[in-house]
């Protein structure tokens, strides 16, 4: 018998014996592991809402690795030492809910156990990262959290080169574990985080494949037949199989695993999911719905659990977790004590250690940014970011990036800072361990799990990261931006050839919905600069302001300087819009952002020579607009009606801001594949014809 059907044998002889499982060594574990399952089960029974199939399936094995080889402290959750638990199968959610509310966290209380997916709980359908201690990351979307772990192995690998400075101690030993299920393996995004993981060998990664067979629509044969094992070697992954219900192959494949130094690794657990249901495990049914009144009393007689009361916890089950998270807080303490030691023999990376955890910048740090991004002749503004990067890399250590192989393009390497790559002797199978050393990410063309693995690295805690490619192409990554934006943390995404006005690669590669696709992403800050200075502060707010993630938006075409008064405070760019010129005259407001600013000065300035004054507002960023004060909104626009918006892109979004009475000059079709000063003339973007446009609209 195989360890696949020997699993499905073992519950179906369980079920129909109502006794616990057969080959249980130990019956305190079991009724541990049993907790776990019924607190699910009855919490989504409460809800009659969830999923309870996967974490009664998937409790041995999470009962193995939070109790016995997760180096976690619930009374300091922050611990940054501690290892990372990511559950990539975020529809599982009651699992990691139950363990933390048994490991003692202490807002994880039975009372949020009881209000699963309740309004105003803590306890929601997948679990959202700054809801309660314990939740790393936001997971549901299938895929992400696989992302998001790589992104925080790596990040452990990065700060470790810096800080593992003696074998006596090393402050960054932890590792990043992780369980996913059938769909993460099925979504694009874990293939192209798994090629990197592979090809750095990211060895502290351990990830448990919750191998249950079974998706919403059926079994996986249905749409999955590939050999995962052989495919996850191919990438260069440490590989190994077991029975995912015995607990002694749990202990074992984590201990071989932790061994594998040079590999991540990938534990394939053979799992039968609604595990203990007499009627549904194994089966579709016990995927996404409750398992019934009925059905969950014939579960529980089937495991030997009392019907009553509901989310039951033996007093023993208590005793057991209160044992280990004990031994785990005493762990955590060890390190403390090693920690100060280490700090006292190394007071300078002491200082720099809290200097990268704490993300403090030096004061004034905008000036050095402003005085990097200075330019007096036409200049691209990727450029100008490009100038930026260097500036902002001497002040702030802890930023880190790359591209999806474009940093040629995008300008956004850090000059003389090194790069995290493979070892370049590839003779030895696997090849050495990587350089983590340096400060320059290539993400390979793998712009789904850049984004992911951005938020991993910020999620961290000790980087603020960022990841650059072609405005066109965030439309690969838009999941993972989205979730930046509701966890609400700093990760920095890069977007050069913002229109277009990038030319001859025409409509393909040339962006024209994208803006407004991403202004209209909550707890997002979105700039697109005109100049060295409104690039220099969106830098600056970027890594020294941002709470969510910020969106900076760059050119590829070279732009006329912006000439700004001598009194300009620059921090006036952080309002999101502001008037450039004309304060006290004007007999309209022309509105613009990036590329159309000197646009629309120069359109202005021909009017100017009619004896017709207007206005000209630059908006870099009218997310941060948005949150200023009516009466600052209302005199920067003036009159709603009297507005002529600007913008190389679909112009449906700007009506929020001007009336229907107002002038919108966008483009609302497809770009063309020709010189971008062509591009411009017959799509109506020449002062001459922006004049002319404005000319008929105020007769």
């Amino acid at each position: 018998m195989d360890e696949q059907t020997g699993a499905a044998a073992a519950i179906e002889t369980a079920a129909e014996s109502n006794e616990p499982k057969i080959g249980s060594k130990d019956k305190l574990e079991e009724l541990c592991v049993n907790t776990i399952r019924f607190l699910a089960v009855d919490a989504v029974q409460k809800a009659n809402s969830g999923h309870p199939g996967a974490p009664m399936g998937m409790a041995d094995m999470a009962f193995v690795l939070w109790t016995e080889f997760l180096h976690h402290d619930p009374s300091e959750p922050h611990w940054k030492n501690r290892d990372r638990f990511v559950l990539s199968a975020g529809h599982a959610s009651m699992l990691l809910y139950s363990l933390l509310h048994l490991t003692g966290y202490a807002e994880m209380t039975m009372d949020q156990l009881r209000h699963f997916r309740q309004w105003g709980s803590k306890t929601a359908g997948h679990p959202e990262y700054g809801e309660a201690p314990g939740i790393e990351v936001t997971t549901g979307p299938l895929g992400q959290g696989f992302a998001n772990a790589v992104g925080m192995g790596l990040a452990a690998k990065m700060l470790g080169a810096r800080f593992n400075n003696e074998d006596e101690f090393q402050p960054v030993n932890n590792y990043i574990y992780a369980i996913c299920s059938d769909g993460d393996l099925m979504e694009g995004i874990s293939s192209e985080a798994a090629s990197i993981a592979g090809h750095l060998g990211l060895g502290n990664l351990i990830y448990l494949y919750d191998d249950n067979h079974i998706s919403i629509e059926g079994e996986t044969r249905l749409a999955f037949s590939e050999n995962v094992r052989k495919r996850f070697e191919a990438y260069g992954w440490h590989v190994q199989k077991i029975d995912g219900h015995d607990r002694d192959q749990v202990r074992k494949a984590l201990r071989r695993a932790q061994k594998v130094k040079d590999q991540p690794s990938l534990i394939i657990a053979r799992t039968v999911i609604g595990y203990g249901s007499p009627k549904y495990h194994g089966t579709a049914r016990a995927h996404g719905e409750p398992l019934g009144v009925d059905e969950v009393k014939a579960t529980k007689t089937a495991l030997g659990w009392p019907q009553e009361p509901q989310f039951y916890v033996p007093d023993e089950v208590r005793e057991e977790f209160a044992r280990k998270t004990k031994k785990l807080a005493r762990e955590r303490k060890k390190w403390d004590k090693r920690m100060g030691e280490w700090r006292a023999r190394n007071p300078q990376l002491a200082e720099q250690w809290d200097i990268y955890w704490s993300q403090r910048l030096p004061a004034g740090y905008e000036t050095v940014l402003l005085e990097g991004a200075k330019s007096d002749k036409p200049v691209a503004t990727r450029a100008l970011s490009s100038q930026v990067i260097q500036k902002l890399a001497l002040v702030a250590p802890f930023v880190v990036g790359g591209a999806g192989d474009l940093a040629p393009s995008t300008l956004t390497l850090i000059k003389d800072a090194g790069s995290i790559e493979r070892s370049k002797d590839d003779r030895k199978d696997p090849p050495p361990e990587s350089d983590f050393a340096g400060r320059n990410l290539h993400f390979g063309i793998r712009e789904h799990a850049m984004g992911g693995i951005v938020n991993g690295l910020t999620l961290y805690g000790s980087w603020r990261a960022y990841g650059a490619t072609f405005l066109i192409f965030s439309d690969y990554m838009r999941p993972s931006v989205r979730l930046a934006a509701l966890m609400n943390i700093p990760s920095i995404f890069v977007y050069t050839h913002d229109s277009v006005f990038l030319g001859e690669d025409g409509p393909t590669h040339q962006p024209v919905e994208h803006l407004w696709a991403l202004r209209l992403i909550p707890n997002m800050t979105l700039f697109r600069p005109a100049d060295g200075a409104e690039t220099a502060m969106a830098w600056a707010w970027a890594v020294g302001k941002a709470h969510g993630p910020t969106l900076i938006v760059l050119t590829r075409q070279k732009l006329d300087p912006v000439q700004h008064p001598l009194d300009f405070d620059p921090h006036l760019i952080w309002r999101g819009a502001y008037v450039l010129s004309g304060w006290d005259q004007g007999d309209f407001t022309i509105i613009a952002t990036g590329s159309e600013v000197p646009l629309a000065i120069k359109a202005a300035e021909l009017l100017k020579k009619e004896g017709v004054n207007a206005r000209v507002v630059s908006a870099p960023c009218l997310d941060l607009f948005d949150h200023q004060p009516d009466d600052y909104q209302n005199e920067v626009l003036g009159d709603r009606s009297r507005v002529v918006a600007i913008e190389a892109g679909r112009s449906s979004g700007w009506y929020k801001y001007v009336n229907h009475d107002a002038l919108v000059i966008g483009i609302d079709r497809f770009g063309a594949s020709a010189p971008y000063e062509q591009i411009a003339e017959h799509l109506g973007f020449t002062p001459d014809q922006v004049a002319e446009k404005i000319r008929k609209w105020r007769k």
